[in-house]
């Protein structure tokens, strides 16, 4: 009997053992008994023909309807074609040449076989071309044992490949299947028992040769178990060996550049924001690694319109005319200067129209301070209240509190008496002299009270000052609200431009010097909120944000308090720089560095310059370095980061390289982790003097098991993974071979939507330069000759075309279908200067499409760009495509996303890409993705496909095993962390970590 490691070739000799081990990876007895079957047949079972994957090899199952030898070539070639049924689809098998004797002999109407072979198209049609099969109905006279091998038995069909079929595997499975005998059990028997499950042994057994279908159940039960706990045991092993490494603690300093920040910042962090700060603080201040995965939108700017009215202590003033130092009124009434002004280009701007009829705009990340019936005071964005503006009754459930009223003074002269000028307003209907408005608090109460006492009615009911011509009506709203009353005005019935005003002031404000006022009204009386009634779409305007220095980090804006965001990951890597260290952030692409250290340039402000003419005393230095920069920069850059200089770096994988040296660092920020593969990760870690912390970010929506997996050894925080309220984005697939209308159809969508003021992208999967083209492959070719000649589907010739590349597509849009509009293109060997350019022209208006390659995939925020185009879009994985779709819908207009590929219909390419079409959801696609991917090889390099360390076990699907293991796991290694107490575990564990995969799970 062989041992579990006896080579496959002692067993089954050379020839079979070098197919399974260089095509299926097997090697030693213990690799074939772990190659489980995919799936059984059962005797006299029809596989269902209709469900057959186009390009994957498979086993089916089936009945010969017919046979015939057909000749070509003038009769000097023939072919033999054999058509397969079950009752739900047919299955054409072909065979060539000399081949065809035995199959023609074989495969008669009415005989059932087994068949494998690679699933083309040919004239539209499924077939197997030179199928392997095994009869499975032979009678006994034919000297066959077929029938009595599966008679009343389940049928295992294998995964398998073209040089070895799933009844050969079957075979040499029989070969070494008593060797199970010899199996060691890594599960401690007090698990065992208390799940119910079977020896593995027995499992074993089952699993290849069940009698009933409750066995294959059992076995199946207890070779997840196996699978899970061994992972998670290797992951609490991490996870407790990461607590004993030593790392520098990172603590915060008081009064350093954090605290400067912060005192910047125009807003309060959202309790969201500030739980996922606590935790990252939290671990930074350990004396061990941080490791934390950080799911969700991380950042981004709250901004106003240059042409929004901020309220300084000389009235109101454009957004656009604020600079440092500028002082301006908070909301308790207190003055403070503007200490940051960050300019963020054009954005989408909304409209909140309030009850009393004022309005304010804003962009849709703006942080508002709200109130709801019966409950306190939230901080909610605009998107936010967008999606939810009205309660279960229908009404309005958010409201605004006014400010607190202050003195203005405009600076200009007041000759006469104020409350005379008001009276003489009532009269003539004139507007309210700016030096009257922009006045102390008794002045333009004085005002209020002249026109209420000459053209006002005072009744119990309330306060009312009728007919007033509509600038008028505008202008004592105006006073009475910076008085911090409420007004409504009420247009007159059957008089255009002419309204009622309701008024109501506070007690400290009576509206009349000849009328007792109402007792009980106080500032913070419910009737002084203006409730938000709606939020109306303005359209593209140049934005900015302000940040002032006082503790509110707010001010009055046409007297609504607002807020203002920013980034969690800034402030950890901050944290950092204030306890010495240095800060280093990890990002996929050029375009995506560059932006990230723009935003953090410009919120930081003079933060951002240590050490600079002009830069703050407590700054540090923020540096770029990416592949493409010059080389007096370069070795700026460098300098600076050997010296400490630096304390924050952004960029791409250039930071990875051998010359780049840092002083001290603490905090390494991987940004959009799933484009980063472990070694890049490690590459960046090691340059730490001890390990630094480690913080992974992603937008990608992750599932949890698939976090408890992958990232076992991650803690892991969440902020608001999808905005709400986004606009919808539309998508379809466009079958460009079978439907070439379609195509033609989608770049008329690509005009329509130019045509109404919006942009596009089109996106290639390819650069275009020869150097970019596959080795071997010809421009416009299937390729070689002899692959040609292999090429027997036109899926096979689709594979081989080489993808479609920006610049050939660029070209033949300008001329063609898109001639006219303005196109340009962005890819990752433009010079950095190109990119921002075409960036910035894009950003806007002032190009109509781009064709680019995925450099757009993450960080590109364009909200007038409503249409994308993906070509050879089955070149793309899920998330990639939904990264990608995530470019447009980002402003108030619908988006729409066209998928455009080559395959065929019944393709898995194509299943794949209306898997995509067919939800927005991301955590609903990462299922998707992970479901037709596998999960790939967790503890190694291999992270998707189908060399996965896990066989039996679906991370999507198998969510509760995963859980109960990872808990079973951890109470057992916190108990005994050298698991001396559990030698098969140990080897169990050895086994599953081999030498590549130990230092995978040390590189983490």
């Amino acid at each position: 009997m062989a041992a579990l490691d006896e080579p496959l070739k002692k067993i089954l000799g050379g020839t079979t053992a070098k197919v399974l081990a260089e095509h299926l990876d097997l090697h030693t007895v213990g690799d074939l008994l772990h190659h489980y079957p995919r799936r059984y047949a059962e005797r006299g079972e029809l596989t269902r023909l209709a469900d057959l994957p186009l390009d994957e090899h498979v086993t089916v199952v089936a009945q010969v309807a017919d046979a015939r030898v057909l000749k070509f070539n003038g009769g000097r070639g023939q072919r033999l074609e054999v058509t397969l049924t079950d009752g739900s689809g047919r299955l054409r098998l072909v065979f060539f040449g000399k081949g065809i004797h035995k199959p023609h002999k074989d495969l008669l109407p009415g005989r059932r076989a087994m068949f494998a072979g690679k699933v083309s198209v040919f004239n539209r049609k499924l077939q197997l071309a030179h199928p392997e099969y095994e009869l499975l109905d032979r009678t006994a006279d034919d000297g066959d044992d077929a029938v009595s091998a599966f008679a009343n038995q389940l049928m295992p069909i294998y995964p398998a490949c073209q040089q070895m079929a799933s009844w050969k595997i079957a075979k040499a499975v029989d070969a070494v299947l008593p060797s199970a005998q010899d199996a060691i059990d890594p599960l401690p028997e007090s698990l065992r028992e208390g799940r119910a499950l079977v020896p593995l042994t027995e499992a074993l057994l089952k699993i290849h040769r069940p009698a009933t279908k409750a066995d294959i159940a059992d076995a199946r039960a207890r070779l997840k178990w196996d699978e899970a706990f061994v992972l998670q045991v290797a992951l609490a092993r991490r996870r407790r060996a990461e607590t004993q490494l030593p790392a520098v603690a990172r603590t915060l300093a008081e009064g350093g550049i954090l605290d400067a920040f912060d005192a910047k910042l125009p807003f309060t962090l959202t309790e969201g924001q500030q739980k996922v700060s606590q935790e990252i603080f939290d671990d930074l201040a350990t004396e061990h690694p941080m490791h934390r995965l950080l799911q969700g939108e991380v950042g981004s700017g709250k901004a106003q319109p240059l042409d929004a009215l901020v309220l300084t202590p000389r009235g109101f003033r454009p957004m656009g005319e604020m600079t440092v130092g500028t002082e301006v009124v908070v909301p308790s009434g207190e003055l403070a200067v503007v200490d940051g002004v960050f300019p963020q280009g054009e954005r989408e701007v909304w409209r909140l129209v309030l009850s009393d009829g004022s309005t304010v705009e804003c962009d849709d990340e703006h942080l508002w301070i709200v109130g709801a019936r019966g409950a306190g005071e939230r901080v909610l964005t605009t998107r936010e209240l967008r999606a939810d503006l009205l309660g279960a009754d229908g009404r309005p459930q958010w409201s605004i509190a006014a400010a607190t009223p202050v003195d203005l003074d405009g600076g200009e002269a007041r000759p006469l008496d104020p409350y005379e000028v008001g009276r003489a307003l009532a009269d003539d209907g004139g507007r309210v002299p700016d030096a009257y408005r922009n006045a102390p608090l008794k002045d333009r109460l004085a005002v209020v009270q002249g026109l209420m006492d000459a053209g006002g009615e005072f009744l119990r009911s309330g306060t009312a000052f009728r007919a007033a011509p509509a600038p008028l009506a505008d202008d004592l709203a105006w006073l009475v609200r910076s008085l911090g009353g409420s007004v409504r005005l009420v247009p007159a019935p059957g008089v255009d431009g002419v309204c009622d005003v309701a008024v109501a002031l506070p007690d400290a404000f009576p509206p009349s010097r000849a009328t007792a006022p109402t007792p009980g009204r106080s500032p913070g009386d419910a009737r002084f909120r203006r409730a938000i009634h709606a939020i109306e779409y303005v359209g593209r305007k140049p934005v900015q944000c302000i940040s002032v220095g006082h503790p509110a980090h707010a001010y009055v804006t046409d007297h609504f308090t607002v807020t203002h965001n920013t980034m969690v990951a800034l402030r950890a890597m901050l944290g950092v720089v204030d306890s010495g260290g240095q800060a280093a952030m990890l990002a996929p692409t050029e375009v995506l560095a560059q932006q990230h250290h723009r935003s953090i340039t410009e919120m930081m402000g003079e933060l951002a310059e240590g050490g600079m003419l002009g830069g703050a005393e407590r700054g540090t230095k923020v540096v770029l370095l990416t592949g493409s920069m010059g080389a007096a920069a370069r070795r700026q850059a460098l300098l600076d980061l050997v010296t400490g200089e630096a304390g924050i770096v952004v960029g791409t994988h250039a930071l990875i390289e051998d010359k780049v040296q840092f002083h001290d660092l603490g905090l390494v920020v991987v940004d959009e982790q799933h484009r980063f593969g472990v070694e890049q990760r490690d590459a960046l870690r090691g340059k730490g003097k001890q390990p630094p912390h480690l913080l992974v970010m992603t937008a990608t929506p992750i599932p949890r098991t698939v976090a408890m997996t992958v990232f076992g050894d991650l803690e892991t925080s969440v902020l608001d993974q999808l905005p709400a309220g986004r606009s919808p984005i539309a998508s379809h697939v466009v079958p460009a071979k079978d439907k070439p209308h379609f195509l033609a159809r989608a770049w008329e969508r690509v005009r329509e939507e130019v045509a109404a003021g919006h942009q596009g992208y089109v996106v290639c999967p390819r650069i275009g330069d020869e150097e970019d083209a596959p080795k071997g492959a010809k421009k416009g070719a299937a390729g070689s000759k002899g692959a040609a000649a292999k090429a027997s589907s036109p899926e096979d010739a689709e594979e081989k075309r080489p993808p479609l590349a920006v610049l050939d597509i660029a070209g033949q849009l300008t001329t063609g279908p898109l001639d006219g509009l303005r196109v340009a293109v962005l890819h990752g060997r433009m010079a950095p200067d190109d990119k921002d350019d075409v960036m910035r022209r894009f950003a806007a208006s002032e190009l109509d499409v781009l064709v680019a390659t995925t450099v757009i995939e993450v960080g590109v925020n364009v909200p007038n760009a409503t249409a994308m185009v993906i070509m050879d879009a089955d070149r793309f994985g899920v998330s990639q495509l939904h990264q990608l779709r995530g470019r447009v819908g980002r402003g108030s207009a619908p988006g729409l996303c066209l998928l455009v590929s080559e395959m065929p219909e019944a393709s898995p390419a194509r299943a794949r890409l209306a898997a995509v079409a067919g939800t927005l959801d991301g955590f609903e696609l990462s299922r998707i993705d992970l479901e037709q991917r596998r999960e790939g090889d967790v503890l190694g390099q291999a992270q998707s496909g189908v060399r996965s360390s896990l066989r039996m076990l679906a991370v999507i699907d198998d969510e509760e095993v995963i859980a109960a293991a990872r808990d079973e796991a951890t109470e057992l290694v916190t108990a005994d962390p050298e698991l001396s107490g559990y030698p098969e575990l140990r080897i169990a564990l050895s086994a599953l970590l081999d030498d590549e995969r130990e230092q995978y799970l040390d590189k983490g």
